[in-house]
């Protein structure tokens, strides 16, 4: 969990200013910044299902170092490039690196994790993300304003993922077990198969999430008349978040995950649907607790899933394939809503959330979760 909350604070006390700083450092217009930016994106998706194959086919604490140092040096990076083009590549290479170290550092922590505490642990691992997402964009807007020094941030996300570094190094994974058989590459060393319906599902979920994400601040000014309390928004939806890792923790343990996922879905669509048709203050900071509570339960039973669908060689990959399947609705949600708010309004593409969200809800009480309990293998 700490070495988790390191790389998260760590990348995202830098992500809400990096525009202002290739802006004012390289004087940079926004579709250059949009190009720079998405390259992080781009290698961080594209790492994900090879580095799920490297860490379930070789020595997995290796694998993590190996991940957790690229990470660390590329900080430094950015030091270093003195020209637009130069802090594209590092940028770019860093989301390499970012994405292999997410599988990894899951993985581990699945590993170190008793298998009578493991839907639980994992609850509890993912209150680290939540708070680095809480805390880092707050702290680095507060650095530069007190500062007005970029180089300073650099410093401080360079020796928080030191730390996330030193702490993994200190972990110690039980013996391994599990027979690592030689096989030819297939589409199976890099994508669970055996989860393909857990991953279309997130895939809906994640749309949703990415047009909330980066197009609230624009719907609500245009659309609401909300000029402030975007900042508070995201403050209550994280902390749904974190209430519902700590009051779901008693019935992953009981290992209630389709309940858990049944019901984060269901809250979730209230949420939304809150948000989109009740457009005064009461539904707008109502629905970041509901959707937050959502998410924070869906999560959790959703990696649950995916794990337990998977055999125990196979874990890194089970990762790799449900933070993809995250990944590609979250792209989707973002390439999309703008597409649509572009050609009928931020009104329509919230709407289509809503759609989305209703649709992902219903695949999963009348398909997915029927196709877990069948293929489930603890």
């Amino acid at each position: 969990m700490t070495a988790n909350f390191s790389l998260f604070f760590a990348f995202y006390i830098l992500a809400p200013l990096l525009p202002l700083y290739l802006y004012e450092q390289f004087g940079a217009s926004k579709d250059i910044m949009g190009v720079v930016l998405s390259g992080y994106t781009l290698t961080a998706l594209l790492s994900r299902p090879i580095s799920g194959f490297l860490v379930d086919a070789f020595d997995r604490k290796r694998m993590l170092m190996v991940f957790y140092a690229l990470f660390f040096i590329f900080f430094a990076g950015y030091f270093a490039a003195g020209s637009l083009l130069l802090f594209a590549i590092v940028r770019t290479l860093h989301g390499g690196a970012f994405g292999g170290l997410t599988v990894a550092n899951s993985t581990v922590a699945i590993d170190v994790l008793p298998s009578s505490r493991r839907n639980e642990g994992i609850g509890y691992y993912g209150l680290s993300n939540n708070f680095a997402m809480a805390l880092a964009p707050s702290a680095g807007i507060a650095i530069y304003q007190y500062t007005g020094r970029f180089e300073l941030l650099f410093w401080v996300a360079l020796v928080v993922a030191g730390i996330g570094l030193a702490v993994d190094h200190t972990v110690t994974l039980p013996k391994q077990t599990v027979e690592r058989k030689k096989r030819p590459l297939s589409i199976r060393r890099f994508f669970l198969l055996r989860g393909w319906l857990l991953a279309v599902n997130m895939v809906f979920f994640g749309f949703c999430f990415g047009v909330l994400q980066n197009y609230l601040a624009i719907y609500s000014k245009e659309v609401m008349g909300v000029t402030t309390g975007t900042g508070v928004f995201f403050i209550l939806l994280s902390s749904g978040l974190v209430v519902t890792r700590l009051m779901g923790a008693k019935s992953l343990r009981k290992g209630r995950l389709t309940r858990i996922a049944a019901v984060g879905a269901l809250l979730s669509t209230f949420g939304y649907g809150i948000f989109v048709f009740c457009n005064n203050s009461v539904g707008y900071f109502l629905s970041p607790l509901l959707i937050g509570l959502g998410n924070g339960s869906i999560w959790p039973a959703f990696m649950n899933m995916t794990v337990n669908v998977a055999g125990d060689d196979q874990r890194g990959t089970a990762n790799s394939t449900l933070l993809v399947s995250w990944d590609v609705g979250m792209g989707m949600g973002l390439l999309l809503g703008g597409v649509m708010a572009e050609h009928a309004g931020y009104a329509f593409a919230f709407h289509a959330v809503v759609v989305m969200q209703l649709a992902g809800t219903a695949l999963f009480l009348l398909a997915t979760r029927s196709f877990f309990l069948k293929r489930r293998l603890r």
